[in-house]
């Protein structure tokens, strides 16, 4: 079981919070303001009001025993930086934190961020693609080149199967798995059948998806 300590109990902090319950996490949330960590105890193991810049308070979680350290107070960027900072000064194991701007990003990598998320443009990213075609359900970007998207499957898909599509030999883009009637299945095989009012889990290259299932 993961134990995690999480930091920042803001509308991010607070999603962050309600995920991780339903994982069966250890969460130990903390934030300087009390009404909102009164708010998180449902979903949380503990909770506690205090300064995350403070080394003296942070001395008194024991930081190292934690899987990982979530960074995500929203409201304060110099706040976040030292917290980060402090953190791997107490031999935090691994420090995910939240970026506002490409900035932040790259001053909370500076100061010993082992990760850092970027909801803002995370989501932007996500609105776009979905802007740009009704079939498309859901995206994750990877990485500059590589995503995984949820299609509405094609009409020509209709009958047909995985090993007669073909679709990693023609396009270099992989099949993960198919949703039918909401239900989402990963175990699919080259007999697989493809039916109208599917969905399709595809990974590949972002451009030559596009252009596959022409978005």
């Amino acid at each position: 079981m993961k134990t995690i300590l999480l930091i920042g109990l803001g509308r991010f902090g607070k999603h962050i919070a309600q995920e991780l319950s339903e994982s069966n996490a250890e969460v130990m949330a903390i934030d300087k303001d009390e009404e909102r960590v009164n708010k998180i105890l449902p979903y949380v193991t503990d909770a506690q009001i205090g300064d995350s810049t403070s080394i003296d308070f942070l001395e008194t979680l024991g930081v190292s025993n934690f899987d990982v350290c979530v960074v995500s107070i929203g409201d304060s960027f110099q706040d976040s930086l030292e917290t980060v900072s402090l953190l791997k000064d107490l031999g935090a194991k691994k420090v995910i934190a939240r970026a506002s701007t490409g900035v932040h990003e790259k001053f909370l990598r500076r100061n010993g961020a082992d990760e850092v998320v970027y909801p803002e443009k995370q989501l932007a990213a996500w609105t776009a693609v979905s802007c740009t075609s009704d079939t498309v359900l859901d995206y994750i970007k990877l990485d500059d080149d590589y995503s995984i998207f949820e299609l509405v499957v094609p009409e020509e898909w209709d009958g047909r199967t995985l090993i007669e599509l073909d679709i990693r030999k023609k396009y270099g883009v992989n099949v993960l798995g198919i949703r039918k009637e909401g239900e989402l299945t990963m175990s699919i095989s080259p007999s697989t059948e493809f039916e109208a009012g599917d969905s399709v889990l595809v990974l590949g290259n972002k451009k030559t998806i596009q252009k596959t299932f022409k978005i």
